[in-house]
Formats: C-alpha cells, structure tokens, sequence
C-alpha cells in the first residue's frame, strides 16, 4: 500500500488507512513509538511505562493482607504487626 507524505508545520506527516490501523491495533490519539532502521521507518504501538507510585496508588497494608492469604499469624509476627501499628 502506498501513502503520501504531506508537510505539517516542520514535520511530514502520513495518514495510516483504516484497516492498516485496526489490525496494528491503533486508533485516534493512540502513542506510538517511531524509529528509522536503515531505509525503513517503523511504527510501534507505544508500551505505557509505570510509575512505581502510581501502581502502589491507595494500596494499603489491610489492602494487601485482603489479598494475600498467608494464614493465621504465628510466632513474632504478632508483636511485629502490633508494634508496627503503634507507630503510627
């Protein structure tokens, strides 16, 4: 399939067709990656990149007890999680 480049500002510029679009999986604002590999230009839906903060984001120590189940607290783990609890 052939396109035509067209000047945007100081950019050129490349409609993708519909169905060109839709397999690679790629809609209207979607990022993606661009890069030149020889004479080739290459176009790559873009992989979000996390933030440790915000995946962590309203996590909170009685969150991750509800979802991990590690069973009765035995042993030190009890004055541990207690001492831990008057400190704040």
């Amino acid at each position: 399939m052939q396109a035509i480049l067209t000047r945007w500002g100081n950019s050129l510029g490349v409609r993708i067709p519909k169905d060109v679009a839709s397999r690679a999986c790629l809609s209207e604002g979607a990022r993606v990656e661009i890069e030149a590999d020889g004479d080739r230009i290459v176009i790559t839906p873009s992989r979000r990149r996390y933030v440790l903060a915000d995946l962590l984001h309203g996590m909170t120590p009685e969150a991750m007890r509800e979802a991990f189940d590690w069973g009765p607290e035995k042993g030190r783990e009890i004055v541990a999680m207690s001492t831990i609890s008057r400190r704040r």
